[in-house]
C-alpha cells in the first residue's frame, strides 16, 4: 500500500518507493542500533562518556579510535601531564581513566592532551557538560561541574499544564535580552523576561545559542561543546533554574538544537578531535560547508549518531526542556545543501541528491525525543518544502511536529521593497499565508531574528525607516509613522489568523524595534550597540511602541479558542480591485481593508446570519489607531443586498483605509438569567 503522504498528494506517486523507504531505511538503522531494544537506552552516551563522580571517586571515558595516549591537564597539574592522569585504553576506541575522589574539585579546569601519531594537540571532552573562556587568553577549557548542592527542581513535570495548547512562541536569546551594553544573564532572562512574556499572551520559549560556541557573533550557529550550556550566560543551574521558573509559570521551554554543522574551531570543537579528520566528519569534498565555513556531520557513522542522538536525550532529561527548534534542515537533506536550488518541482527533491543518512538520522531523533518524552514538540527549520517533514513517520513523513513556514517573512519583504501599497493583491496575500501542506503542521510568522540581521531591518524599521527616530512621540504628527503603525498590525494580524498550527515572534519585534540584529564583531568594533533590546522603548509612556505591544497582546488572546488553530482559514472575499480581503477563521470573521487612501461604508461581507461584535480592532486609539469605528455597536447580518439580489446573509461594515476589524458571533441571550 502506498503511504498515505502519497495517498494525500498523488504527485508523489512517481516518488512513492523513495518515500517508503525512509522507513525501511530507519527500522534497518533502528535494529541495528538498539539490537532490540529501545532508543531510549541507546542514547545514553552522556551518561557513560565524559566526567562522572562515583560512590569513591571519578571516572572519565572518551572516544578517539586514532588517539595512542590521552592525558588529562589542568589546574591541578600545572597544565602538564602527570602519569596519574593517563587514560586507558579499551576496546572500540574507548579511553578510561578512573580517580579518587580527592584529585578533582567543582570548579577546577582541565583539557585533554589527546596524542596520535605525528601530532598531539589540546581538546576539550566531546562530553564535556561545562566549558569556560578565560578572560584574559580567551582559551576555552572545561569544567568540573559538582556543586555541593545540586539543582532541586521544583516544578512538576515539564510541559503537561500546556501540552494541550497550540504552540505561540516567543524566539528569544539571553545575552540579548538586556538593555545593557554587555551579554544578558540567564537570571536577568528568567527574573524579567519570563513574567513579560507570561503577560504578553505567548506560552513558548524559544531560545537560541545554548549550546556553548566560542564566537558570540554567531548568534549560537557555530556550536563547539553540544553537551555544554554557553558560559556566557551563566551555570547549567542557572539555566535549570531558568526552565524551571518557566514550568511553574505554565510556559514550555524549547532550545535551538544545531545538528546541522560544527564549528570548524580545533582547540575547542570536534574538529580533528583525535588527529583524524573523518572522527566525526565527512571526508574529501563533502567534509566542509561551503556556505556556512563550518563541517558537516557524517550520519552514516553510528558513532555519530549515537553522538547526536545522546545529546538530544541530555537536553530533555538533564535541563528538563520541551523540545527543539532543528536548525538547517535543509542543508542536511541533501548533498547540495539546497544551495542554489529553487525546488520548483517534486523531481528535485528526489533527484539523487538526498543524504539519505541524514534523512533516517533526523527520523531517529524524532522517534528518540518522542519516546523521552511524549508531550515533547520538535520544530524544522526547513526551507526547501521536502515533502513529509512534518508528517508522522508512519504514513511516511520525517516526524517532526511542525514545520515553521519560512516563505512567509520573505514574502512579506518582497511585497514591501517591491510594490507600492496600491499595487498589493491581496488575493495573493491570502494564497501566500495559507499556501501550506494539508498533512503538516506549520507555524506561521511575520518576521523572526533570520530578517533583521546586520544587512537588513525589522519589518516596522523597513516601514518607517528615519522617521522613527524623531516621529515615534505620542503627540507627534508623521504619516510615515502612521502608515507604519496601521501596516504593522495589519501585516501582524493577517499572518496570525492565516497562520497552520502556532505562532512565533522574535523578541521586541512586537512592538516594533528598530533597526538591525549586529553582534559585537571586529567590524563594528566590538560594540554591542545591536546585540541588545531596548525595553526603555517599549516602557516609555510617552512613545507609540507601546501601541504596538498592546496590539499583539489583544491579538494573542483571539487564540484562547481551544479550535482557532485546528481549522484554516476559509475565504470569504477578496477584492483585489479595492483590496478588500475577508475570511473566516472557526467562529472568528476577518475584514481588510489595505488601500492606502480608500474607505468604505455599507461593504457587505458574506457571513451566514447572525449577530457579531468586534472583537478586535486595529483602528482602536488604544492600539494607535483613529478610533472611527464604534466598537459597542452589535452587527446584523442583512438578509438581502439589493445589488446582488441571489445572495443572503451580509455584514455590512465601515472599513477605514488600512484598517482591520475582527468579529466574534455574539452568544444568545438567556432569558432566564439572573
Amino acid at each position: 500500500m502506498l503511504p498515505l503522504l502519497v495517498r494525500n498528494d498523488m504527485w508523489l506517486e512517481p516518488y512513492a518507493e523513495q518515500i517508503a523507504h525512509r522507513a525501511v531505511r530507519l527500522s534497518h538503522k533502528e535494529l541495528e542500533l538498539t539490537q532490540g531494544g529501545s532508543l531510549s537506552d541507546f542514547a545514553t552516551g552522556y551518561m557513560y562518556f565524559g566526567l562522572h563522580r562515583t560512590t569513591d571517586g571519578w571516572i572519565f571515558r572518551e572516544w578517539a579510535p586514532n588517539a595512542t595516549a590521552i592525558y588529562i591537564i589542568g589546574d591541578f597539574t600545572g597544565w602538564t601531564t602527570n602519569p596519574e592522569y593517563s587514560l586507558t585504553p579499551l576496546p572500540e576506541g574507548v579511553w578510561e581513566l578512573e580517580l579518587p575522589a580527592k584529585k578533582l574539585q567543582h570548579g577546577q579546569l582541565y583539557r585533554l592532551l589527546v596524542c596520535w601519531k605525528d601530532g598531539q594537540g589540546e581538546r576539550i571532552p566531546s562530553y564535556a557538560n561545562r566549558a569556560v573562556q578565560d578572560e584574559h587568553t580567551k582559551i576555552f577549557s572545561a569544567q568540573v561541574w559538582n556543586p555541593a548542592k545540586p539543582y532541586q527542581w521544583q516544578s512538576p513535570h515539564p510541559n503537561i499544564a500546556c501540552s494541550n495548547r497550540p504552540p505561540l512562541i516567543y524566539e528569544s536569546h539571553a545575552g540579548m535580552a538586556t538593555e545593557k551594553f554587555r551579554v544578558g544573564s540567564f537570571t536577568e532572562y528568567r527574573d524579567k523576561m519570563l513574567p513579560y512574556i507570561k503577560q504578553a499572551g505567548y506560552n513558548t520559549v524559544q531560545l537560541m545559542a545554548i549550546q556553548e560556541h566560542p564566537y558570540y557573533g554567531s548568534f549560537g550557529y557555530h556550536v563547539s561543546n553540544f553537551f555544554a550550556v554557553s558560559s556566557r550566560f551563566g551555570t547549567p543551574d542557572e539555566f535549570k533554574s531558568l526552565v524551571d521558573t518557566a514550568h511553574q509559570m505554565e510556559l514550555r521551554v524549547i532550545i535551538d538544537l544545531v545538528h546541522s554543522h560544527s564549528v570548524k574551531n580545533v582547540a575547542e570543537g570536534l574538529n580533528i578531535f583525535d588527529g583524524s579528520p573523518d572522527q566525526y566528519f565527512h571526508s574529501g569534498d563533502r567534509r566542509n560547508h561551503p556556505a556556512w565555513d563550518s563541517l558537516c556531520f557524517n550520519y552514516g557513522k553510528n558513532e555519530v549518531l549515537h553522538f547526536l542522538l545522546s545529546n538530544c536525550k541530555y537536553w530533555l532529561e538533564e535541563y528538563r526542556v520541551d523540545g527543539f527548534r532543528f536548525d538547517g534542515i535543509t542543508s542536511m537533506l541533501y548533498k547540495h545543501h539546497g544551495l542554489s536550488i529553487d525546488f520548483t518541482e517534486y523531481s528535485m527533491y528526489f533527484d539523487g541528491s538526498e543524504d539519505e543518512d541524514a534523512t533516517t538520522y533526523l527520523m531517529l531523533a524524532n522517534r528518540l525525543i518522542h519516546q523521552v518524552n511524549p508531550l515533547a514538540l520538535t520544530i524544522a527549520e526547513e526551507m526547501s518544502g521536502m515533502p513529509g517533514i512534518a508528517t508522522p513517520i508512519v504514513d511516511g513523513g520525517i516526524g517532526f511536529d511542525y514545520r515553521l513556514a519560512m516563505g512567509t517573512p520573505d514574502y512579506w519583504i518582497k511585497i514591501i521593497k517591491e510594490q507600492t501599497d496600491e499595487n498589493w493583491d491581496v488575493g495573493n496575500i491570502f494564497y501566500e499565508l495559507c499556501r501550506k501542506r494539508d498533512d503538516e503542521k506549520t507555524i506561521g510568522y511575520m518576521e523572526s531574528h533570520d530578517q533583521a540581521l546586520v544587512g537588513d531591518k525589522t519589518v516596522f524599521f523597513r516601514l518607517v525607516d528615519k522617521d522613527i527616530y524623531n516621529n515615534m512621540k505620542i503627540n507627534g504628527n508623521s504619516l510615515v509613522i502612521d502608515r507604519g503603525i496601521a501596516l504593522h498590525k495589519m501585516f501582524r494580524l493577517v499572518t496570525f489568523a492565516t497562520s497552520g498550527n502556532g505562532y512565533l515572534c522574535f523578541m521586541g519585534n512586537e512592538f516594533g524595534h528598530p533597526e538591525w540584529i549586529d553582534f559585537p564583531r571586529e567590524g563594528n568594533n566590538w560594540s554591542y550597540q545591536h546585540a541588545r533590546r531596548q525595553w526603555s522603548l517599549l516602557e516609555n509612556k510617552n512613545l507609540k511602541y507601546r501601541y504596538l505591544a498592546d496590539f499583539d497582546k489583544a491579538m494573542l488572546k483571539l487564540a484562547d479558542d481551544d479550535n482557532f488553530f485546528l481549522r484554516p482559514a476559509e475565504l470569504l472575499l477578496d477584492d483585489k480591485e479595492l483590496q478588500i480581503l475577508a475570511f473566516r477563521r472557526n467562529e472568528l470573521i476577518f475584514a481588510f481593508n489595505f488601500s492606502p487612501d480608500k474607505s468604505y461604508t455599507d461593504f457587505g461581507i458574506p457571513t451566514g446570519a447572525g449577530k457579531f461584535q468586534i472583537a478586535l480592532n486595529t483602528d482602536s486609539p488604544l492600539f494607535g489607531g483613529f478610533g472611527m469605528i464604534d466598537e459597542t455597536y452589535d452587527y446584523f447580518t442583512d438578509s438581502i443586498i439589493p445589488e446582488k439580489p441571489m445572495e443572503r446573509n451580509y455584514l455590512k461594515l465601515y472599513l477605514p483605509a488600512r484598517c482591520a476589524i475582527v468579529f466574534k458571533k455574539a452568544p444568545p441571550k438567556n432569558i432566564y438569567s439572573i
